[in-house]
């Protein structure tokens, strides 16, 4: 119960987890590996930060978007491992996806928000590989989309 204390200790509760919004699974385990699917700006049902960054969503507005959905990657990884997050050996890949218009360009620093509360609530197992990608749209609009690959126990 390591991770859940800390999440406990940085004021976090995670979003519920609900099916997946299209024909895929939240997440698959290959040996030690969980790859959790992209996971967007909502919590439960509702939609949050919907729109084009650097046109309705400022990039601030936008690193809370990501921060959201690595809330939603940490859930959907919990509910698959039996609420066991202890489970997460390390966190290896984070896979971020930035909804812009054409001239943004700080698409690395929205999606430092995911990767700083990754590090914040697995330590140093939550030091990861990245890349941060602008796009042209995302699934309903919402301004970010992050999927991750976890290693596991």
């Amino acid at each position: 119960m390591r991770i859940e204390r800390r999440l406990a200790e940085l004021g976090l509760t995670l979003p519920p987890v609900g099916p997946p919004r299209g024909h895929f699974v939240p997440c698959v385990q290959s040996g030690s590996l969980l790859f959790v699917s992209g996971q967007i700006t909502s919590w439960g049902a509702e939609l949050r930060h919907v729109g084009k960054v650097g046109r309705e969503i400022s990039a601030e507005e936008a690193r809370a978007a990501a921060r959201l959905c690595a809330l939603n990657v940490i859930a959907e990884a919990r509910a698959f491992l039996g609420d066991d997050l202890d489970r997460v050996r390390r966190v290896c890949q984070v896979h971020g996806f930035v909804n812009a218009v054409p001239e943004f360009t700080e698409h690395p620093s929205v999606i430092n928000g995911a990767s700083e509360l990754l590090v914040d609530v697995f330590g140093e197992a939550g030091r990861h590989a990245r890349f941060a990608i602008g796009a042209g749209s995302l699934p309903l609009g919402v301004a970010v989309e992050v999927a991750a690959i976890l290693e596991i126990s």
